[in-house]
């Protein structure tokens, strides 16, 4: 009996009889003869309702368990099928397995932590099983783990951006909880109907609650935004506000190289191809060489020195309190105005559109920061799902590493 018991705990089954242990030579394993016990065999594989026996399916199976040293472990056990009411035939449940999974529960809880905390070669040498399979496993864990977890809760500030997880304008929908800082929901899709989704998942009355919604600028997210929870505040993002006036100046720079080149000032045109980063970086991160080059192009061109201050002005907007963010702002609208700076004139008109937005951010000093952070996780993500043939692996794999899902190593709480 107590062999039993210390069998069961090894491999991960207890609840249930471990009957013989021996080995397979064929197969190079441990194999253990298992048990269902009475009060737990013929239910649904789904549901877990009892139900009446239909056959013996396939005859014994055999599941793999954690590994005993550097033996393989198999469990070996009858899969008969039972006649649910609500699912048909289906294969009974097992307590040391998932429905459809030819592994243990904890081989499973085993494999998802170091799908999160190892390299995906690391794990696949250790536990000796293919990529592919892990999309699965780490699929089903994520799919028990949300039962009876509602992550969409209490909601009150959330952040929404998308990024990019494979070629071909295939995108990932994000949101995050500003709160808690964990992704409470991932969708394939960059549009107003995935957005909808989760707002549908939300539900109207949670969606009542959002006080605040950090993003870009993009269209999608606002129409739904104010559609959804027109209630809840609309935060644009400062980094995005600022990268728009470094692609503007980018542009003006662009242009007056393209000018001294057909002007065949090839010593101008090659002195402003090297200063790309001396206009990009904040002052504050300039090298001596780069200051020196910025010095230079403040002495000899106009245009492209106006355009790197209105740059530097409109960042220095983010820095200040909120009632003088909004003078700074109104004096910035009216400088690039008048520039004669075309793509910071056409700058100043998405700034005037976008106006409340950017305030609103600068006065609740909130931003899209933290998802841009969850972003770059995701993309580190995208690199180690290499492999997956579709977006729900790596999906699963975002929630068990970003969205709290994780489970504890088998046999730690």
């Amino acid at each position: 009996m107590r062999q039993g018991i210390v069998w069961s705990r090894l491999l991960g089954v207890s609840g249930s009889v471990v009957e013989s242990v021996g080995v397979d030579e064929a197969a190079g394993a441990l194999v253990a003869r298992v048990r269902v016990r009475r009060g737990q065999s013929r239910r649904c594989g789904l549901c877990g309702r009892r139900s009446i026996r239909y056959d013996r399916g396939e005859g014994l199976r055999r599941w793999r368990a954690p590994d005993l040293g550097t033996t393989v472990a198999l469990v070996e056990a009858e899969a008969p099928r039972v006649q649910c009411r609500e699912h048909g035939v289906v294969v009974a449940r097992v307590p040391w397995a998932r429905h459809d999974s030819r592994f243990t529960r904890e081989f499973e809880e085993q494999c998802a932590w170091m799908a999160v905390h190892v390299s995906k070669a690391t794990l696949s040498e250790y536990l000796r099983i293919a990529w592919r399979s892990v999309g699965a496993i780490i699929s089903r864990v994520v799919e028990e783990r949300s039962v009876g977890t509602d992550r969409l809760d209490g909601l009150i500030k959330i952040g929404i951006d998308e990024v990019s997880f494979r070629k071909g304008q295939r995108y990932l929908t994000v949101v995050v909880d500003h709160g808690s800082g964990r992704v409470v929901w991932v969708a394939e899709g960059r549009d107003e109907a995935t957005l909808e989704s989760f707002f549908e998942q939300l539900g109207p009355e949670r969606s009542q609650a959002l006080r605040f919604v950090s993003a870009d600028a993009a269209s999608w997210i606002g129409n739904v935004v104010r559609r959804r929870c027109p209630q809840a505040t609309i935060c644009l993002d400062p980094f995005h506000v600022v990268s728009w006036a470094t692609e503007a100046l980018d542009e003006v720079r662009r242009d007056v190289w393209n000018a001294a080149r057909r002007a065949g000032q090839t010593h101008l045109a090659r002195e402003l191809k090297n200063s790309r980063y001396a206009l990009w970086k904040n002052p504050e991160d300039l090298t001596r060489r780069q200051g020196a080059k910025l010095a230079h192009i403040a002495r000899t061109n106009g245009p492209l020195y106006r355009a790197y201050l209105l740059k530097e002005q409109l960042r220095e907007v983010f820095k200040l309190p909120a009632h003088r963010a909004g003078v700074l702002l109104h004096h910035w609208i009216r400088w690039a105005r008048r520039c004669r700076l075309e793509p910071f004139v056409k700058l100043q008109r998405s700034i005037v559109e976008h106006r409340a937005p950017i305030l609103d951010a600068i006065r609740h000093g909130l931003s899209n920061a933290r998802v841009e952070s969850v972003n770059t996780r995701i993309r580190l993500l995208t690199r180690i799902a290499f492999g997956f043939h579709s977006a729900a692996p790596l999906i699963a794999l975002v929630m068990l590493a970003l969205g709290g899902l994780c489970p504890p190593l088998p046999g730690r709480s």
